[in-house]
Parts: C-alpha cells; structure tokens; sequence
C-alpha cells in the first residue's frame, strides 16, 4: 500500500476526502494503522476554521487507537504491531522547562493532535512516540478511543482537588464528559450527585452511579448541593458559563470547582463564595500519556465504557454532523478497522 485515505479540513466545514502517499515517520515518531477514532467537540478548531491559518488542509481528530506498523529512528520503545492510543497531546518534548519539572501537559514544544497536527480522521497517522499510550488488552478500540481524551479529562478533573473517600463529589453535565466522570467519581469511593437540566437523564444518570439528581431547571443546583453538606469536588462539563455560576454556592468548605467545559459566555463569581468557605475554581485540560495509561487501566478494572454511536470512517463528515448536533448519546466513534 503506498497511499492511504484521510479526510481533509479546509476553510469552514469543508471536510473532503482524499488520497494521501503513505511517508516514513519521522525520528522520534510512529506511523499508526488507525482502527477507531472518537469525535469530539474540539474537532470544531480543524473543522470550523478556529485555527491559525485555516486554508491549509488538517486532518481532524485526537481520540485515535491504532496498531503501530513502522517506527522511526531513536524510538526504543514501541514496535510494529504494538496496540498503542494517541490523544489531544501529541508528545512533550522533554527539554522545555515545564517538561524539566515534569509538568508534560503544558510542555512548550507539543503539537496538538488534529489541530496543528494531522489527526485520525484518517487510514494512517503519525505521532511522537512520547505521546504514546498504550491500550490493554480487554479494551476494543472503539471502547478505548473516548477514553483517550474525555475519559482522560474526567479522570483528571477527579485528581486536581482528591476527596476523602465517602465526599460528596457532583458532576454538571451528563454528556460527552459528564457520563464518564459519573462512572469515575462512583468507582473512586465518592457519594456522587448529578446536575443536568431537566429529569430526562436522571434514570440513566444513576444508572451510571449517581446517588443524587438534581435538575438545574426546577431548582437552584448550588443550594441542592448545601442542602445534601456541600460538595468536595464539583466537575462542570457543560459548555455554559452561566450554569456554573450557581456551583460555586455549592462547594463544602475548602471545596473546590473543576471547570473542563469550554464555555463562550464568562464564569461570574461572588468573591464572597470564595472567601468564606476558602473555596477554589481551577481548570483542567487533560493529562500526561502515562496518565492516560493509569486511566485506562483503572477504566478496565472498573468496567468504565463510554457510550457510543459507531459509524464508518467513510462517513466521516456525517459523524462530525452528529457530534455537532448535540443529539449523539453520547460519543461518536469512527471504526476505520472496518
């Protein structure tokens, strides 16, 4: 095979398909056979034309599992026909100063997959080997590709501010992230509450192992989570500033709010809410290609699955649609393997 097939990002939502010549990777790189690759919101900077210089062609894509089938020169670690996972972090240089005092996820030298980097909306990619993750055996690659980046960023929201075991711990949002951290937060030991708007996903969001629902349409999400103690560890995932306003008001003393949702509209805070109580709101992007070994792992002895709508890489351009929508319950997957 000396070409493969990747869908291209041009412009604003002009995704075409085309022909490629299959090239060696680079030193310090893999080329990867791609078996499944997850949608995500983020596919929006490619797809949408949120980037630098938009009339170059990128292919979209960051939630990637594939077989490695050619490594380039200086890699050691991987070899062909090794399972192996790429995510939104492309590959830390090691030799920036972030990367010297192990701070990977802000490395200064990291490309990002599907955004300034070609990602896996394609047949073939290639990727920095320090941004490998490996995929155990037990996870298909349709199951482990969300994992990569929306598990990932659950698991790692769940870490920025750790509860004691038995803490009131609430997710907003049970979406794309919102269903994975529910599953997280259960497995860790927590008392978990959902927040979402409406009853419709209250069945499903206790199924997922919420102790609590809370509908941030009939009541006031903040004062539902005083009445219930106040919570260690809020994760808003919504894409809504203003629904993360009233959270704040729901924090325990000492508690913290972990924003992952990237929201157009401004987190409005009280500086009361913050002071007393000593409360905190951080953000949290993702984590380190180790990390997300850990959060596989931990998905694979917890039974952690994303759910998923699977479509074929073919058709590609009506899967980004379906993401788009909102309407996907609640990640979308390509299978290229088949």
């Amino acid at each position: 095979m000396s070409t493969y097939r990747a869908f291209e990002a041009t412009g604003v939502r002009d995704l075409r398909l085309v022909e490629r010549e299959l090239g060696d990777p680079a030193p310090g790189h893999v080329r990867l056979r791609v078996e499944a690759c997850g949608v995500c919101h983020t596919d929006v900077l490619a797809v949408e034309g949120l980037r630098a210089d938009p009339s170059v062609p990128l292919v979209p894509g960051h939630e990637i599992v594939g077989v490695i089938d050619a490594v380039g020169a200086g890699v050691t670690a991987w070899r062909p026909g090794d399972r192996a996972g790429v995510g939104f972090l492309n590959g830390q240089c090691g030799e920036c100063e972030p990367c010297r005092r192990g701070d990977f996820v802000n490395c200064r030298d990291q490309e990002q997959t599907g955004t300034t980097i070609d990602g896996g909306y394609a047949e073939i990619v290639h990727a920095r080997a320090s941004g490998l993750v490996r995929i155990p055996d037990g996870l298909s690659a349709i199951d482990a590709a969300p994992l990569l980046c929306a598990g990932l960023t659950s698991f790692a929201a769940l870490q920025q501010a750790p509860a004691r075991a038995g803490a009131l711990v609430a997710v907003q949002g049970i979406g794309g992230l919102g269903h994975l951290a529910l599953q997280y937060a259960r497995s860790l030991g927590y008392q978990v509450a959902a927040v979402a708007r409406g009853t419709e996903k209250e069945e499903f969001a206790r199924k997922l192992g919420a102790h609590a629902y809370i509908d941030s349409a009939a009541t006031d999400p903040g004062a539902a989570l005083r009445a219930l103690g106040g919570a260690s560890v809020i994760v808003a995932t919504a894409s809504s500033g203003a629904s993360m306003n009233p959270l704040v008001g729901g924090l325990a003393p000492n508690g913290t709010l972990v924003v992952v949702g990237a929201a157009p509209d401004p987190l409005t805070l009280a500086t009361p809410d913050l002071i007393f109580g000593t409360r905190s709101v951080v953000g949290s992007l993702t984590g380190s290609s180790i990390e997300n070994e850990d959060n596989l792992a931990f998905s694979l002895a917890h039974g952690i699955r994303p759910s998923v709508e699977v479509m074929p890489f073919e058709r590609a351009p009506e899967a980004y649609a379906r993401m788009l929508s909102g309407e996907a319950r609640f990640r979308v997957v390509l299978d290229t393997a088949a």
